[in-house]
Formats: C-alpha cells, sequence, structure tokens
C-alpha cells in the first residue's frame, strides 16, 4: 500500500514537474540535462525519510533543483579538468570509452559520498585527493589555517567512511 507521503510527491510531481523542467532548462540550457535533474529533485522527495507536507513547494523545489545543478556542474567541472590534464601529458593518453564511463562513475560515487559536507569542507577534499595538493597548498590556496584544512580533511574522510558502511561498500 502506497503511503501518504508517496502520494504528497505524486501530487507536488503532477502540480510542479513541468513549472520545475521550465525553470531548470532555462538555468541550464540543455532539456536533457533540465528533464534530468527534475527527475532527481522528485527522486530526493521520495527518498527522504519522510517527506511532510510543504507549506511552499516551490521554493523547496528550487532548492533541491539548485543544489543538484550545482552537483552536475561540480562533476562536470571535475570531469573536464580530468581531461584537461589527459591532453596535457607528455604522451598522449587515449581513454577508452570504458574508462571514461568507469571515471564518470568514479566521479559520481564521489560526489554521493561528500554529499551533505559544506562546500569548503568538499572543496578542500578534492583539492587534496583530485587535484594532489598538499595541506599546506590548500591552505595557502583557500587563505584557511592548516589547523583548518586539517579538519576539513578529517572531517571529510570520516563522512565519507561513514557513507561508504551505509551504502553497504
Amino acid at each position: 500500500m502506497e503511503s501518504s507521503a508517496h502520494h504528497h510527491v505524486q501530487r507536488l510531481y503532477a502540480e510542479h514537474h513541468d513549472w520545475l523542467f521550465g525553470w531548470l532548462a532555462r538555468r541550464v540550457a540543455n532539456r536533457a540535462d533540465a528533464a534530468d535533474l527534475a527527475q532527481d529533485t522528485f527522486c530526493r522527495l521520495l527518498t527522504a525519510p519522510s517527506p511532510a507536507p510543504l507549506a511552499e513547494p516551490r521554493a523547496y523545489l528550487l532548492t533541491l533543483a539548485r543544489r543538484l545543478t550545482i552537483d552536475l556542474w561540480r562533476t562536470r567541472d571535475v570531469e573536464a579538468r580530468y581531461l584537461q590534464a589527459l591532453a596535457h601529458q607528455p604522451e598522449p593518453v587515449a581513454a577508452s570509452p570504458e574508462t571514461l564511463c568507469m571515471l564518470k562513475q568514479a566521479v559520481a560515487e564521489i560526489d554521493r559520498l561528500l554529499d551533505g559536507l559544506p562546500v569548503p569542507v568538499k572543496h578542500a577534499f578534492l583539492l587534496n585527493r583530485l587535484d594532489g595538493m598538499t595541506q599546506p597548498a590548500i591552505a595557502r590556496a583557500l587563505g584557511l589555517s592548516l589547523a583548518t584544512v586539517e579538519r576539513y580533511l578529517k572531517r571529510a574522510f570520516l563522512h565519507c567512511i561513514a557513507a561508504r558502511r551505509e551504502l553497504g561498500a
């Protein structure tokens, strides 16, 4: 039997999907991405612990959609930087479609693992893990103290461990 929360999400979808899709299509200038982001927004509602009726559904949907859009842009930025780094290798490295697919999946997994962390913590962690920056270099680049960078990296690492445990991996 479907729960009242499920019916609530169905009603929100019926009432607001077209509007949200239109907003996203203008924002990302790509109808396929807009469709995916709109779908992901409502999936987030369905997977929420117990979605309660919303006083301002459009504001809430926009908040979720903006976060997902930022995640999409961040993922694409990481992919672009990786491909750019490959292009600047002394010996050209031709990545196979399978390798590129695995890399995209890895980036998506990293993004899921970091979900819920504040942006500065994620940024420091990605600079360390993806760009190979040292803690002092991150501190200089972000204008933070070394102790703050160490605390951010520890927090992100522990968050990833907890997230992996939740996923059963």
